[in-house]
Parts: structure tokens; C-alpha cells; sequence
């Protein structure tokens, strides 16, 4: 089975961890029903002295956070060139929102505020025709929901980076780094319940932008497909486990 580390970069809103789990859960919760029934460990990096061995890992899911990644913090700043010796030695990457946001800035992108605003919601999303054919996203619809919620995002793309998915509002919703090295700005973790949730915290700054969250609120939906993709992580990353002599 493959070993899973979950890179927990921050924490949820106190409310929504108590209620429905704080990040890293709602991650294991989703893995816990993967056909590959991975052993999963987390690594809580703000709050860690040092960077875990990469040699006892086979994936990596970079979770989201509500720190934001052009402030710099040390813990954050440290991560990047073990992201890029991860990304070398071809370890299997899932970045997710803030994971998304810094696996593109560790790789030579840039993020920072996105210049029209906050995203939330349960949105649609686009594959690209790369997308189409990835591994990982390919085995999505052409077009799906999947649930948002950010500030920043993924400005300029790594010039290595393909792009996998966009939508109006942001051109990298998800994009691949290397052969097995994927991020995404959208939550597959999150839940409905988790979603409306967010909604609820960020009521004050949607309406300063011009949006509705009630509307946005009564919109949310199930995104099965977005959801998938935790799965379909963990079973390629134990497929390239299957493929690679163990020592």
C-alpha cells in the first residue's frame, strides 16, 4: 500500500473543525474509503521543527490553509525546496488550495491576491484538453462542480507546468508539475456541509465584493467527481509503489 503523508499547512475555521473535522480529517475520511486503503500520516508543518524523511513517503497531499502564501512564513518558505526535491525524486503530489497556490510558487510561478476578488462557492470548472487526457484529472467530465474557497491563487503558472483545468475567474485551477506531480485551487475534501459552512465566515467579504453569499449558500451541491480525485490519487500512487523496487 502506498504511504500517504498528508502536509497539513494550517487550520479550519474552530467551528468547522469541531463540526465536521479540521483539514487532515476531512482528507482521511475521503482516503479511508479508497480502494488502495492507504496508511496515511500527517505532518502538521506549522508547528514542526523539522521536515519529515522522503524516503518513507510515496505521495504527498499538501492541504489548504488560511495563511497565505506570499507572506512568506518561515514554515511555508522551508517547504518549498523540500516540494522540489519531492518533485525530483518523482514522489506523487496532490496540492490543494494553499498546496495548489505554493507547489506552483516552489516551482518558479508566482501567487499572491487574485486581482478580482474572493472565489467561493460550489463553481464550474473546466478541463483543458490536456486535462482531458491527465491520468489523474482525465477521469473527470469535461465540465464539473467542485467547491472554492480563496483569495489567492496561482498568478503566473510554473513555465513547466501544464494546465489542466480553468474556469472565468481563474485560468489555473489545476495544473500538472511532472509525471505524478498534480495541484488544484479547488477542495475535493471539502463537503457540502463543509462548503456552506465557509460560506457562512466569509458572508461580510462576498458582499463587499459585489456577491451574494445567501445565493451562493443555496447553491452548494455534491461534487462527487471533484471529490473522486483523492481516490484517484491514492490509487496511483500505488500503482507507481507496485512499479518501483522497494529497498
Amino acid at each position: 500500500m502506498p504511504r500517504l503523508l498528508i502536509v497539513k499547512t494550517g487550520d479550519s475555521f474552530a467551528d468547522v473543525a469541531r463540526d465536521h473535522g479540521d483539514f487532515e480529517t476531512l482528507f482521511r475520511r475521503v482516503l479511508v474509503d479508497s480502494p488502495a486503503v492507504p496508511s496515511v500520516r500527517v505532518f502538521d508543518a506549522p508547528r514542526a521543527s523539522f521536515l519529515p524523511d522522503l524516503d518513507d513517503i510515496d505521495g504527498l497531499l499538501i492541504t489548504g490553509s488560511h495563511a497565505m502564501v506570499s507572506h512568506a512564513e518561515p514554515w511555508s518558505e522551508a517547504l518549498r525546496p523540500w516540494l522540489v526535491e519531492a518533485r525530483a525524486r518523482d514522489i506523487a503530489m496532490l496540492g490543494v488550495c494553499y498546496g495548489h497556490q505554493l507547489m506552483a510558487a516552489a516551482f518558479g510561478g508566482t501567487s499572491d491576491f487574485h486581482p478580482a476578488g474572493r472565489e467561493s462557492g460550489t463553481r464550474e470548472i473546466a478541463l483543458t484538453e490536456a486535462g482531458r487526457r491527465d491520468p489523474l484529472l482525465g477521469s473527470l467530465p469535461t465540465r464539473f462542480r467542485a467547491h472554492l474557497s480563496h483569495a489567492q491563487t496561482v498568478l503566473t503558472a510554473p513555465a513547466e507546468a501544464c494546465v489542466l483545468a480553468a474556469n472565468a475567474h481563474d485560468p489555473h485551477q489545476a495544473l500538472r508539475h511532472g509525471p505524478r506531480q498534480w495541484s488544484v485551487q479547488f477542495h475535493p475534501e471539502f463537503t457540502p456541509a463543509v462548503m456552506r459552512a465557509y460560506l457562512a465566515h466569509q458572508r461580510e467579504a462576498l458582499r463587499d465584493q459585489g456577491e451574494a453569499p445567501e445565493r451562493l449558500i443555496a447553491d452548494v451541491t455534491a461534487t462527487p467527481e471533484a471529490t473522486g480525485l483523492l481516490s484517484r490519487f491514492a490509487l496511483l500512487a500505488a500503482r507507481a509503489r507496485e512499479t518501483t523496487p522497494q529497498a
